[in-house]
């Protein structure tokens, strides 16, 4: 019999981390077989520095919290400070017993008690105390050596579930400060850019942050969806609940519902068990919903439901959960256009263009590159303990110049490949990817050639950069005399240095032309070359 109660009482142990299910279990155990009616965990608590009931079996609230003792204190504080077993036989003649969680009358049928050490690497951690209706003396000390058995265990126990405690509330500090970590890093104020475009973009989620409405951020690959999309969570009411994103392009239809809405045990083939979908993971945050353009139409429709009610039901179950989620959707797909050609329903199109964030190209922001550069300089020198930061006239000219088709990411992924190839800290023609350097070249084969008005444009915005033409309050000065400098000079080379053919190629006055060489502090001589295509 002993051992069959021990043989279930460790498949008990094992079977589950959490401690206050073990012990009732445990104690039902030792209840049906051997008659114990109550049983108790007691605990050092090392806050107060008192003896606490943890857990109980066979007490209610009120008895359990009047289960406190002082060390050495009653038979459980004797038990624990000797680290010695107490066994009584019949309470009502020990003294010490302070029956302090169930008063007892003198006419009741007396009680037998057991109170055994809880020890661990020699220490004592705890008392396990139990205690049944009357039996003899060699009966009681029978069943001591089962509970000391038992107790052994329970000490396992306690200490893992105090580990697996200690580790959750470590987890939970990490988090915590994780989450003050992601919101400081996704504060507008750290988001680069200056350009009208994206001032008007951080001006819509400064406006949409903390309202509960769909969002649907619209870009080119490579924009900042993703960026932009956390910055709305990590600036929301939100944003100390879960941030979860899921690629909608990643999977296919079935896999992808699955992930979103979860399943049951045996709702198809290979579900083993209960999963949990992302919406459910993403309760009371946000849902981030990546690509969705790409998301199966018959899968759409159950997205919809959600969307108006909040309501789903897993894979493979009739139970309807509710969800408290805010839905940030992203395609760089035109939606109007996949609604048109009936590759995307028109109600959820409607149902997610509450709110829509347009992110811009790079090429329409260049005046933003200089800080983007120089903020993924930092990072990818930190990364690689390199000290790249000299960047020729002739590499950021090139950079400003080029299309950037693959956006930031682009751009963020030539600064990396730069800090890795490079041996200093001059950022030369050479460490630029082959695409980017062909660009360059007049044939351009990676490239389209620009407008002159693409070009001109291109050029204000450079001039109105901080990096190169100046102070505010000065740029029309400088970007007029670079101007005038950079057209009287290519006319005085195309017309041999002859002033008075420049100025009759450039459609001026030749007195405007002199005043301007000399204002301008252009050296005729220099241009003394053989005329070309001047007449």
């Amino acid at each position: 019999m002993s051992l069959n109660i021990l043989r279930e009482i460790s498949q008990i142990m094992g079977s589950s981390l959490d401690l206050k299910k073990v012990f009732d279990r445990v104690m039902r155990v030792l209840a049906a077989e051997l008659g114990f009616e109550t049983g108790r965990l007691v605990i050092l608590d090392a806050v107060s520095g008192q003896l606490r009931i943890e857990i109980a079996h066979g007490l209610t609230p009120e008895e359990q919290a009047r289960g406190i003792y002082a060390l050495g204190e009653g038979v459980t504080g004797q038990v624990f400070t000797t680290g010695l077993p107490r066994v009584i036989s019949d309470v009502r003649q020990e003294p010490d017993y302070l029956d302090r969680t169930r008063p007892r009358k003198s006419h009741e049928q007396p009680y037998s008690f057991i109170g055994l050490p809880i020890t661990s690497e020699s220490q004592t951690i705890g008392v396990l105390c139990a205690d049944k209706p009357f039996v003899d003396q060699p009966t009681l000390d029978h069943e001591v050596e089962i509970l000391t058995i038992v107790s052994a265990m329970i000490a396992q126990s306690v200490c893992i579930s105090g580990m697996v405690h200690r580790e959750k509330e470590e987890l939970l500090d990490e988090l915590s400060e994780l989450r003050k970590i992601m919101h400081d890093r996704y504060q507008f104020a750290n988001i680069i850019g200056s350009s009208p475009p994206m001032l008007s973009v951080f001006r819509t989620i400064e406006q949409v942050a903390r309202a509960r409405a769909t969002i649907l951020i619209m870009g080119e690959t490579g924009t900042g969806k993703e960026l932009i999309a956390k910055a709305l969570h990590y600036n929301s009411d939100r944003a100390d609940k879960p941030f979860i994103r899921v690629n909608c392009g990643a999977l296919s239809g079935h896999l992808l519902e699955s992930e979103l809405f979860g399943h049951i045990k045996g709702a198809f083939t290979g579900a083993i068990r209960d999963k949990t979908g992302r919406f459910e993971a993403a309760n009371g945050g946000t849902i981030f919903l990546d690509e969705i353009a790409t998301m199966e139409m018959t899968l759409q429709v159950k997205l919809l439901r959600v969307l108006q009610e909040r309501e789903f039901e897993r894979v493979g179950d009739y139970r309807t959960r509710s969800v408290d989620v805010r839905v940030i959707a992203a395609s760089n797909l035109d939606l109007e256009e996949e609604v048109r050609a009936k590759r995307f329903r028109e109600d959820l199109y409607y149902r997610l263009n509450v709110v829509v964030i347009q992110l811009p190209p790079l090429r329409d922001r260049k005046e933003d590159i200089p800080q983007l550069i120089d903020c993924f300089l930092d990072k990818y020198n930190a990364e690689n303990d390199r000290n790249l930061r000299r960047m020729s006239r002739d590499v950021l000219n090139l950079l400003l110049r080029y299309y950037w088709p693959g956006n930031v990411r682009e751009l963020e992924n030539t600064i990396e490949r730069a800090v890795v190839l490079s041996d200093g800290q001059d950022f030369t023609m050479d460490l630029l990817p082959t695409a980017i350097r062909a660009f360059a070249d007049k044939d351009r084969p990676r490239g389209r050639m620009e407008s002159p008005d693409e070009l001109i444009e291109q050029l204000v915005r450079w001039a109105m950069s901080d990096v190169r033409i100046g102070v505010e309050g000065q740029i029309w000065p400088r970007f007029m005399s670079l101007m005038e400098r950079a057209l009287i000079g290519e006319a005085l080379k195309r017309c041999g240095g002859t002033k008075i053919k420049a100025a009759d190629y450039l459609g001026i006055n030749r007195n405007t032309l002199n005043k301007k060489h000399r204002e301008l502090g252009l050296d005729g001589g220099e241009f003394r070359l053989p005329p070309t295509d001047c007449t």
